[in-house]
């Protein structure tokens, strides 16, 4: 096995192979003969996947106060039904092109999709803020996530980019700038959500602001996605675009010397698998989509529900937290998440590789989240203080887990097949990520209206049952299930 930590060594012949007007060529011949880390591809990864993530969970302070202010629910108890949809809708979307995004990223290259995928951002998250009814918002959010192609590009690039020993810190930067996204973004929407109430000295009732309480929340995040739209145009491209042998390899680049062997050998066995239908054949591929699929259904089921569980009223089991409350929860989740996953994540999962990191991730969620129930029982400083920590806890865990089942999925294939690869992950997450806010949103409500009963009463029942699917998605780390490649991919 070569020494990862030293320069691969390129001989004279070696270096006159790499086509000089293919960039996915010269991306390679870098990481062949600078050992250092490139952060300045990791900062691209880093804002783009933020760009990506700020619009899905800057919603969700708000999203019970927007759905009542609606009128759409006629009691109570069904504000959080309604909320559910809308919040599922993004993954609708995403759901439908994921797949697609996928494959034009392996046909046209990565920077095309990243580049259309910003300026999407930009257009449609700006139409949310303006909605005027229920039926807006949830098309808007619809059309959002159909047309959000960054992240399964985003996970190929994180490993094109990147020497073997530095994958783990690629993947962890977009790992914790996605997992920042879904923390910041809540802080932003909890803060500048209906402005004309809360700084009424800046915003008047009169104003723009006032008339949609929710568009300064869009606003400003799509004012973020316009600065990395235009950043995408100096994005380095790492898809080969120099002639391809019917085998599959590039004829006219040298890869790392030990891989272009191994991946020539391995095509050569293949024949024509580039096409995704293949995918399907891969085991190990498929069975670590699907057990990071289980957790994240978990997960987002678990953002929906805390977001509407904390703002939710204490008559119904709630912790009638304000917006600001749980934003300021959010943000210092986010400041705990950077430290781990720059820091912490890629010592560990050298020390313990990705799938003991994840099954440590999962145990120490299922103890953490049965406490949940009984923080309604605090009060004032404390509970604000429980519900930060928690928070901050519980997201760290959660982004370890899919970091380290990033890299099981994208060692499993090919670089011309890694687009594909990763858009069948996230076409196949997205529906259930889609599934989850809708399924969290009317399990909550259920919860809600059988505060006294004798077993597993109100938000009792709702933890018991997220542990129930942090659970299985740990079993499903173990064999015969989860399967690692026979020969991994750089």
């Amino acid at each position: 096995m070569a020494d990862y930590k030293e320069p691969l060594l390129v001989s004279e012949e070696n270096k006159y192979n790499f086509d000089e007007n293919c960039e996915g060529c010269q991306i390679q011949r870098h990481k062949a003969e600078c050992p250092d880390v490139p952060w300045r591809h990791f900062f691209f990864i880093w804002v783009i996947t933020l760009t990506a993530a700020l619009p899905i969970s800057s919603i969700f302070p708000f999203l019970y106060y927007m759905v009542r202010d609606f009128n759409i629910a006629k009691r109570e108890e069904d504000v959080s039904f309604y909320a559910g949809f809308e919040g599922s809708a993004f993954m609708i979307g995403r759901t439908l092109t994921a797949v697609l995004w996928g494959m034009v990223a392996d046909r046209y290259g990565r920077k095309p999709v990243m580049i259309l995928s910003t300026l999407s951002v930009v257009i449609f998250n700006t139409m949310f803020g303006l909605s005027t009814n229920y039926w807006m918002a949830l098309a808007t959010r619809l059309l959002l996530g159909a047309f959000c192609g960054t992240l399964g590009p985003m996970r190929a690039y994180a490993t094109e980019v990147s020497r073997r020993e530095h994958q783990a810190l690629g993947v962890a930067m977009m790992t914790s700038s996605w997992g920042i996204g879904l923390v910041i973004g809540p802080a932003i929407g909890g803060y500048l959500a209906q402005p004309a109430d809360k700084f009424p000295s800046v915003f008047s009732q009169e104003s723009i602001f006032g008339r949609f309480p929710y568009f300064l929340v869009s606003l400003v995040i799509s004012i973020f996605a316009m600065f990395v739209f235009v950043l995408c145009f100096w994005l380095p491209e790492t898809l080969h675009t120099c002639t391809l042998s019917a085998e599959g390899t590039v004829q006219n680049h040298s890869s790392d010397i030990e891989d272009a062997d191994t991946e020539k050998l391995q095509n050569s066995k293949e024949g024509a698998s580039n096409s995704w239908f293949s995918l399907l054949k891969n085991w190990p591929l498929m069975s670590t989509i699907i057990v990071y699929c289980v957790f994240q259904l978990h997960d987002m089921a678990y953002i929906e529900i805390f977001s509407l569980w904390t703002v939710s009223p204490k008559s119904v089991g709630g912790l009638s937290l304000s917006t600001e409350d749980v934003g300021q929860a959010l943000a210092v989740a986010g400041i705990g998440l950077l430290f781990c996953q720059l820091l912490l994540y890629p010592f560990l999962e050298r020390k313990l590789g990705p799938i003991t990191v994840s099954r440590v991730g999962a145990v120490l969620s299922i103890a953490l989240l049965s406490c949940y129930p009984f923080f309604e029982n605090l009060r004032g400083t404390s509970l604000s203080l429980v519900v930060d920590l928690a928070s901050a806890v519980k997201n760290v865990l959660s982004v370890s887990i899919t970091t380290g089942l990033f890299l099981l999925q994208n060692r499993a294939v090919n670089q011309h097949q890694r687009g594909a690869a990763n858009g069948l992950s996230l076409c196949i997450m997205s529906f259930c990520k889609a599934l989850g806010p809708a399924a969290a949103g009317s399990l909550l409500s259920w919860a809600q209206t059988r505060q006294m009963a004798n077993f597993l009463p109100g938000t009792h029942m709702v933890f018991f049952i997220l542990n129930v699917v942090e659970l299985l998605g740990f079993l499903m780390t173990y064999k015969p299930f989860l399967q690692k490649p026979a020969h991994e991919y750089c």
